[in-house]
């Protein structure tokens, strides 16, 4: 496979530290490697795999000679990505800056790795939830097509980044130890009212939008219409933050087009690539975060019949949303432009 000069912009950061471990346990094909970040961690150093580098503060000129740009996402995208695409780099982006862009593919290699052939020099990665989820819906979708979907989704704390975990540790240490509890961080740090999350779940992540949804909500919607490019299943979501470190979990109800029983959806799913069905109620075995935790995969579970209408399915999803939710699925397009000559 041939080799690339890679940028990982972020590197300091959860996701790139994700890629880091991934790049290294997937043994990714890389000539040199070039680690970003803003200036308040330039000049750190990373060692990986026997090299010790230095972070630079990233710039419009740190992207020459670069092949593939592998961006943990940020507000940073907006200015880097096209000073990145002008020097010749693809960018890989992790943000939700480019993922409506009707330019920009947004991917899941294994749902619509035929998308990513059309970029201009940028590729989005989807919402870590709407990657989940698209992993257990894409082989039902292909065998009967998908009227409806009403998602709710468990998410992890790490999905706020390395300080939704602190506070999360700091919170529960304060509980246990009969001390005040100070909330800094969630829903998100940007609003003027923090919450608890320690025991206790936060129905909001993200700002509101129109009709009281929230943008994490209608990611789901737009994205997963993109994605599939399918404009006519009917989607709503509701999204919510648990005290979970790592891993997301999602009820998903489905509404389809057709009959396909239980037994049938574990039998797609059990075939298609990146998903394995943990479904045995009379063992107690199921997804759960705990155990779901960095895996690559994302797990299926308590698969069952809505009987509520013609032709339903309950699933529960579980999946690590640093590696398959950002990281892994970004070095996995990476690696199918290798792999296909499109870098």
């Amino acid at each position: 496979m041939k080799k690339s000069n890679v940028a990982i912009l972020g590197a300091t950061g959860a996701v790139g530290q994700e890629f880091l471990t991934l790049i290294e346990e997937r043994k990714f094909p890389f000539e040199n490697l070039k680690l970003l970040a803003s200036k308040r961690s330039a000049g750190k150093e990373i060692d990986f795999m026997g090299k010790t580098y230095t972070v630079e503060e990233a710039t419009t000129e740190s992207f020459k000679d670069i092949d593939i740009a592998l961006f943990a996402g940020g507000s940073a995208s907006k200015t880097f990505a096209p000073a990145a695409v002008k020097a010749g780099a693809v960018v890989i982006d992790n943000s939700s800056a480019f993922r409506m862009d009707p330019n920009v593919p947004l991917i899941v290699p294994e749902v619509n790795p035929e998308a990513i052939a059309a970029h201009q020099g940028i590729i989005a990665n989807p919402n870590c939830s709407t990657i989940i989820m698209l992993m257990a819906l894409k082989p039902i979708y292909d065998k009967v097509k998908i009227k409806r979907i009403v998602v709710s989704t468990y998410q992890a704390v790490s999905g706020a980044g390395k300080e939704g975990i602190n506070e999360l540790t700091e919170q529960t240490k304060a509980v246990l130890e009969n001390r005040p509890v100070e909330a800094n961080i969630l829903p998100s740090a940007s609003l003027p009212k923090h919450y608890q999350i320690a025991f206790n779940i936060l129905p909001h992540i993200d700002v509101f939008v129109e009709d009281d949804y929230t943008k994490e909500e209608m990611k789901m919607v737009h994205e997963t219409h993109k994605i599939l490019n399918d404009y006519t299943i009917g989607i709503t979501a509701t999204t919510v933050r648990v005290p979970v470190y790592r891993s997301h979990s999602e009820s998903i109800n489905l509404e389809l087009s057709g009959p396909l029983s239980a037994a049938e959806a574990k039998e797609v799913l059990a075939q298609f690539p990146g998903v394995i069905v943990e479904d045995n109620p009379a063992e107690q075995i199921y997804p759960m975060p705990l155990f779901t935790s960095n895996k690559d995969e994302v797990f299926v579970g308590r698969v069952r019949p809505d009987r509520s209408v013609q032709h339903g399915l309950n699933l529960w999803v579980t999946g690590d949303q640093i590696r398959k939710g950002a990281a892994l699925n970004a070095l996995q397009i990476a690696e199918y432009m290798i792999q296909h000559q499109l870098v």
